[in-house]
């Protein structure tokens, strides 16, 4: 008999998908933000590189910051439907607040994708966490 694996949130020290193309291929949780015990859909985390792309612009160990976008842990919606992914995903931004370019410009609190495609698909909920950049770039919302 097969035991149900248990489905949990993103902790520390989860490894996660990358979903864009940045040249990172996994990353590993090493913070949630806003203080949350873990992170769900639209969640902000800080995670490492643990693997990239040979010749890539990333390299491993570095620090950077992502937005969950695929969960393995099912989510209820309003309707009363559930929307559960078969990966654990996440898009790399920048850091959040950051100007960019050399003038300074104010900047939502929310942090721009670092690579200019998202792979997969994207549940819409990233739209209520005021996600909308990563919604636009995805090829496919569930």
């Amino acid at each position: 008999m097969m035991s149900q694996q248990q489905r949990t949130f993103m902790q520390m020290r989860t490894v996660l998908k990358v979903v864009d193309n940045s040249g990172a291929k996994k990353v590993m949780c090493i913070q949630v933000l806003k203080g949350k015990k873990g992170a769900r859909l639209g969640d902000t985390i800080v995670a490492s590189f643990k693997e990239a792309m040979p010749n890539g612009k990333v390299k491993k160990g570095k620090v950077v910051y992502g937005v969950v976008v695929r969960a393995a842990m099912q989510r209820g919606r309003y309707d009363g439907s559930e929307v559960k992914f078969d990966d654990n995903a996440v898009v790399l931004v920048d850091k959040q607040g950051q100007p960019i370019g050399p003038r300074v410009v104010l900047v939502d609190k929310q942090g721009q994708p670092i690579g200019p495609r998202v792979f997969g698909p994207v549940p819409h909920e990233l739209r209520k966490k005021k996600h909308v950049k990563i919604l636009t770039l995805a090829e496919h919302i569930a």
